[in-house]
């Protein structure tokens, strides 16, 4: 691969049971536009299918997807692996779940689904092509759970992530990074003042994020706990959407 993708996050993909709504409502909380690609053989159940990609500014960094069978609604990020069959191989000797195993997705490279050892779920990615990671749409992803531990082994193993715990204990969570030493993630623990199990949740960069909450409450989105995000400066809200999906609005610009 020309660019050195290992352990960046390179994909999204949002499953939701009414795919319109879903287009119309991140189009008018961040500004996406959408193209559609016919698929030939659905990498989500095969057969010819038209998939829809967000775009910001020319750039396709997310697929939005009729939830398929035995899956939940909500946002699925892939990270980059050298090899995915290698890389899943690891997942259920560290505790995890193969929720997937791995597929091709024809001309993009050949993925997997996993479940971590918290319950959340992950996506592995072995890119086929050419293009740059998407960076305009999202910025770190943040890993919400219950405690203060992150499965630093089963990601360490398999993504081959290294955690770090902050400077500042005021800030709290661990920072999440790739060998590189790029800035993949954040932990934030305090998913005990929500109502859901350990998640990766998208930070979706928007210019005005106060602008960007009022639109997604008035399209029936949902503000969760306020106080989990104190900890980051870079997700201001934590929002579940009207499909039940959860993401963050991060402030650029």
């Amino acid at each position: 691969m020309p660019q050195d993708k290992s352990g960046q996050i390179v994909w999204h993909d949002l499953f939701s049971t009414d795919r319109q709504r879903s287009m119309t409502f991140y189009e008018r909380v961040a500004g996406w536009s959408f193209a559609v690609e016919h698929a030939t053989d659905f990498a989500w159940g095969g057969g010819q299918v038209d998939f829809v990609l967000a775009m910001l500014a020319n750039e396709a960094g997310a697929g939005f997807i009729e939830t398929p069978e035995g899956m939940s609604n909500g946002w699925i990020a892939y990270a980059e692996v050298p090899n995915v069959d290698s890389a899943s191989k690891y997942v259920e000797p560290l505790g995890g779940e193969v929720v997937r195993d791995p597929f091709d997705v024809p001309g993009v490279g050949r993925n997997a689904l996993v479940r971590d050892p918290l319950g959340a779920v992950v996506g592995i990615s072995q890119s086929q092509h050419a293009f740059p990671i998407p960076a305009r749409q999202f910025g770190n992803e943040i890993y919400l759970s219950g405690t203060s531990e992150f499965p630093t082994q089963f990601y360490s193993e398999v993504f081959g992530w290294s955690v770090s715990q902050p400077h500042d204990p005021q800030r709290g969570g661990a920072v999440i990074s790739s060998l590189s030493g790029k800035s993949v993630a954040h932990h934030l623990p305090g998913l005990s003042q929500t109502d859901v199990q350990a998640s990766w949740v998208p930070c979706i960069n928007v210019v005005d994020t106060t602008t960007a909450l009022q639109a997604a409450e008035a399209l029936d989105a949902s503000q969760l706990s306020k106080s989990v995000l104190e900890s980051t400066g870079e997700c201001r809200y934590l929002i579940r959407d009207p499909d039940g999906a959860l993401f963050c609005l991060s402030a650029v610009g």
